[in-house]
């Protein structure tokens, strides 16, 4: 089957973060410029940081300065390549979401102590 747009995937993410406090603002890629996404996400107070699609109708809302943050999305994709240097992270083996979750944040300590050590 195919998988679902990540765009009908942003509520159900944001309700089973890993952090208690709600992220101010939300960055994506530009399959994340939809107005009712914006919309929805400014009724709960987060504000959506994706530069348009180049066939966009209606108005745009984002400019030079909002997507200044857009330019350091590159950290966070690199951060998910390294993660998938780890085989365990790439084929689940797990079963139980716990021990996954784990296994994510000892992947994240071995990349910080392979950078700082």
């Amino acid at each position: 089957s195919a998988s679902p747009h990540e765009v009908t995937l942003v509520s159900e993410t944001l309700n089973q973060r890993f952090v208690a406090e709600q992220p101010e603002k939300l960055v994506g890629d530009r399959a994340y410029d939809s107005d009712p996404l914006d919309e929805q996400l400014a009724a709960i107070g987060i504000e959506m940081i994706a530069p348009h699609r180049r066939n966009r109708k209606r108005a745009k809302t984002q400019d030079g300065r909002k997507l200044r943050r857009y330019k350091r999305r590159w950290k966070v994709e690199r951060l998910f390549a390294w993660l998938g240097n780890f085989r365990r992270l790439v084929v689940r083996y797990e079963h139980k979401l716990e021990n996954f979750v784990a296994l994510v944040k000892l992947g994240c300590i071995m990349i910080l102590l392979r950078r700082y050590l």
